[in-house]
């Protein structure tokens, strides 16, 4: 067996110090990872039951509802929700998708805010879009409030960049944001920010 020499020691050395350094680096790349897998896991758990508060900017209604329980959406509150959220130029209801009340569930557990949202539109009949169209900027023809599937909010105290970033990091859906009116726009369609 040849004597262990020198330069034999500084190789063995050099290997060991690339070894720990590429260990370390695996590590250090898992660990960032680590926190968007907790922060999806959260709201991957599966709590007992899901609630939302809305109030409603235009006609003075407010709903404090829990909506889900052990994995089941309840029709009656579902149906309250559809009530509270309607067209409220036309008095018109449309059911509201409960992916949308999943996602601003996960929005007030993610600002650990018990407040209601404060909702300046919900479902808008084809009518209300198309005059909202004619005489604002902005108002898409095809827009997911005519499908029950978007809400335009703020919660009052809570700064609307704030509720943008925790929108977008949630990556439910569309996110619009409209600082100098004070609201944002959450939908369930495709991911995208404006």
């Amino acid at each position: 067996m040849k004597p262990f020499s020198t330069q034999d020691a500084a190789l063995a050395e050099h290997t060991l110090n690339r070894r720990r350094f590429l260990t370390w680096g695996a590590l250090a790349t898992a660990m960032s990872l680590c926190p968007r897998l907790v922060h999806a896991s959260r709201y991957n758990a599966s709590p007992p039951e899901r609630s939302v508060a809305f109030y409603n900017t235009h006609t003075g209604e407010s709903l404090n509802t829990i909506y889900w329980v052990k994995g089941e959406y309840l029709p009656d509150a579902l149906e309250a929700v559809d009530y509270v959220l309607r067209d409220h130029r036309t008095d018109e209801t449309f059911p509201i998708d409960p992916q949308l009340l999943d996602l601003l569930y996960a929005m007030r557990r993610e600002l650990e805010c018990r407040d209601a949202f404060h909702i300046i539109s919900g479902y808008r009949s084809a009518a209300t879009n198309a005059f909202l169209r004619r005489h604002r900027r902005g108002v898409a023809q095809h827009s997911f409030h005519i499908e029950g599937k978007a809400v335009d909010l703020r919660i009052p105290g809570y700064d609307c960049a704030l509720l943008r970033r925790v929108a977008v990091e949630l990556q439910g859906g569309g996110v619009g944001y409209y600082p100098s009116s004070e609201f944002l726009h959450l939908d369930v369609g495709p991911i995208r920010y404006w």
